[in-house]
């Protein structure tokens, strides 16, 4: 026989899985419409609204550093200070801004009663926000009998 074989190959079969990635790129394209177009539908009422400088916001909250060394002294913003002077410089501070917030820093070695002295002047000059200023523990040393071993 000349011509070959005379068996015929097999046609390609009809594909019986289903091809998801086309659905994927169809439905990551209306997520991101979604996104896009949720929050200008959120905001649908236009104002004009007036301007006054009365209404003008602070850019930051203003804060205020009071630091308490190892000997009880009250630093307020790095300046040394007697209990009393401390007392008119964080009401000064509240009649300047309210919301002022106090960055309370002490050393470990304080008393907690100094503490609370320091803490008791805040709120007395109106000043209810008050942060405490701690540092990270140093991170672990790795082992060096590990490094070796």
């Amino acid at each position: 026989m000349a011509f070959g074989r005379l068996e015929r190959a097999k046609g390609s079969e009809p594909m019986s899985d289903i091809n998801v990635t086309p659905l994927v790129d169809v439905m990551l394209v209306l997520v991101v419409i979604f996104i896009i177009t949720a929050p200008l539908l959120a905001s649908s009422i236009r104002l004009d609204l007036p301007k006054t400088d009365a209404a003008r916001q602070d850019d930051a909250p203003k804060s205020v550093t009071v630091v308490v060394d190892k000997a009880g002294q009250a630093f307020f913003n790095d300046n040394p200070v007697t209990q009393e002077q401390l007392g008119m410089a964080l009401r000064e501070a509240a009649r300047t801004n309210p919301a002022t917030e106090v960055q309370l820093r002490a050393d470990q070695g304080v008393s907690y009663g100094r503490v609370v002295e320091v803490m008791g002047e805040a709120q007395k000059a109106g000043l209810n926000r008050i942060g405490f200023v701690a540092d990270t523990p140093p991170a672990p040393a790795a082992p060096a009998a590990a490094a070796s071993g």
